[in-house]
């Protein structure tokens, strides 16, 4: 793996975060249960091979655990243009009842006015383009998240290499699942059941949830190698008083926040951007790279990322360069399972990211 630490006179770029991994480590089903993952403990340069169920015996009492309770909605569509050519669809957002932002497919993008014909004889009209994305309104649906429920299909990444399976309507979605909007699966809490919650609720662990709504964005390549000048999409989010006001709690008992995946970090620190985390509704394309200084988030669970992915830069910039290429190198040596459907990792908090 090519991740360098950061050194004062070099500005660190797309290829620091490159690395090469063996096909046959990407995780192209889940595991047989939930708990039945991996954990690798990143902490520095140590490093602690363990099951995803041994995370109950490093959480303390009195400790925060923070999950993102989006529920995945079946987002992949197919279609055919007026002209009978094959269009893929992966809706990004749901913005009204009969509106929506969607990645396209197809031999050539359709224009502002065409028709998308659609299952259930359904129509999608291309209302304008922006990049990739379309916006589109559908009719004769009726409201379209419950049209989606019948017609879609699970968004499953573009890394696993097979149609959608009917058992991953259920497993490419956690328990705790309530609000439905995202078009990704929050990885990192596939590998909670509810009685491992039980069990860290009942060793005194307060565990509190939010919303972030995963968009398409999130398998977008990082196309600019100078990494300042990639944008990231926006992604709505809704952090409720009751999840600061834990926090604030743990804080001040000097207990710890666990975060359990990006989602759930980028959320709590956007949040926190102009001092103390606030609750309530917002929208926040933060990307997040080495320098980045936590205000929230002490520990972060994770599952391992693409090479030269923004959510790479993020466990970078938050367990340290030099940690995350030891660990990767690592995984891969003892055969960790890769991406949504693969092991978990726990990253500590690298030295000089808090403020």
């Amino acid at each position: 793996m090519c991740v360098r630490a950061t050194m004062p006179d070099r500005k660190l770029t797309l290829d620091d975060f490159d690395y090469a991994l063996p096909a046959d480590l990407i995780a192209q089903v889940p595991a047989p249960v939930r708990t039945g993952s991996r954990l690798l403990h990143v902490d520095g340069d140590a490093l602690s091979d363990l099951r995803f169920i041994d995370l109950e015996t490093l959480v303390a009492p009195g400790d925060v655990v923070v999950v993102n309770d989006t529920r995945v909605v079946r987002a992949r569509l197919s279609g055919t243009k007026e002209s009978g050519g094959r269009v893929e669809l992966l809706i990004e957002r749901v913005v009204g009842d009969d509106l929506a932002w969607a990645q396209v497919r197809a031999s050539h993008l359709p224009r502002p006015g065409s028709e998308i014909l659609l299952a259930g004889g359904a129509t999608g009209v291309v209302l304008e383009r922006d990049g990739g994305f379309v916006r589109l309104r559908f009719e004769n649906t009726g409201p379209l998240e419950v049209w989606l429920e019948r017609h879609g299909a699970t968004p499953l990444p573009p890394y696993i290499a097979r149609a959608p399976a009917p058992e991953d309507a259920e497993r490419y979605q956690t328990v705790y699942a309530a609000s439905p909007g995202a078009v990704a699966a929050p990885t990192a809490g596939l590998h909670f059941d509810r009685p491992m919650l039980g069990r860290l609720a009942g060793r005194g662990a307060a565990i509190v949830t939010l919303t972030l709504h995963v968009g398409a964005g999130t398998f977008l390549p990082v196309r600019e190698r100078d990494l300042e000048a990639h944008r990231m999409h926006g992604e709505r989010y809704a952090i409720p008083d009751a999840t600061v006001q834990a926090i604030g709690e743990a804080r001040a008992r000097g207990n710890r926040v666990l975060a359990v995946g990006t989602t759930t970090l980028r959320a709590l620190e956007a949040a926190s951007a102009h001092g103390a985390l606030v609750p309530g509704t917002g929208e926040t394309d933060l990307f997040i790279r080495p320098g980045f200084r936590f205000r929230v988030v002490d520990r972060l669970l994770t599952n391992f990322h693409l090479p030269r992915s923004t959510l790479l830069v993020l466990a970078s910039a938050f367990a340290g360069a030099q940690a995350i290429r030891h660990a990767y190198a690592h995984a891969i040596r003892q055969r960790y399972r890769f991406f949504s459907y693969g092991d978990a990792t726990l990253l500590e908090k690298g030295p000089g990211t808090s403020p």
